[in-house]
């Protein structure tokens, strides 16, 4: 067992962080730019996979995973305003419950293979039905609704992250280490289901309804 979190040295105000950590040189400070370039444009257009942070009005957050086949999951109005499709799921809608409490979001957009990513920030709302949802149609099905941000900032984010992880080199990735994801399910949610029932759910079924619910 490691030692409690009490443990630790607190760092409670501005001036102790950046005594730590330092300041940001000026390039750093100057990369937030308040609309999308083209060349965001094109990353977007090739993003499969984004991360979409939210908060309430109580200050809880939620981050939710986005993901579609690139070109599918982000509409670009222009260079200020995106959606981003929501498909079937669980019908918990953390995230969007929380953006009718506090329309601020943060996005955080991949593209596999590639080290570095795209941040956007703004201001969000939700649309259950437009005509550019015609658009946005995977498999013959529109999506169940959409995010629509408008956006406020928007800078790269460097590639570290991404290459202390070694998130993609295969030769580092290790499945087998962590406990198969139905047997998991089984312990933590299913109990009164076997683990049997709970692999057949997430069999190959599973994979055909993620555009019909």
């Amino acid at each position: 067992m490691s030692a409690a979190p009490s443990a630790g040295t607190t760092i409670d105000n501005l001036d102790e962080l950046t005594a730590l950590v330092g300041e940001p040189i000026q390039r750093v400070k100057d990369k937030v730019r308040p609309a999308l370039h083209p060349l965001d444009v094109e990353w977007l257009r090739a993003s499969p996979f984004c991360l979409v942070a939210t908060s309430g009005r109580d200050g809880r957050c939620d981050v939710s995973p986005k993901g579609d086949p690139a070109g599918s999951l982000v509409h670009v109005f222009d260079e200020h305003t995106i959606a981003i499709a929501e498909r079937p799921g669980n019908r918990r809608v953390d995230g969007y419950r929380n953006v009718i409490e506090n329309p601020h979001v943060g996005l955080i957009f991949l593209v596999p293979g590639r080290t570095e990513t795209l941040r956007v920030n703004g201001r969000a709302r939700l649309v259950s039905d437009a005509p550019w949802f015609d658009e946005m149609v995977v498999k013959g099905h529109r999506p169940v609704l959409a995010l629509v941000v408008e956006v406020e900032e928007v800078f790269g984010h460097c590639q570290k992250a991404f290459m202390r992880s070694q998130l993609w080199q295969p030769e580092t990735w290790q499945p087998g280490a962590v406990t198969p994801f139905a047997q998991k399910i089984r312990e933590t949610q299913w109990r009164d289901a076997s683990l049997e029932q709970v692999e057949t759910y997430y069999g190959p079924e599973y994979a055909e309804k993620l555009y019909r619910g």
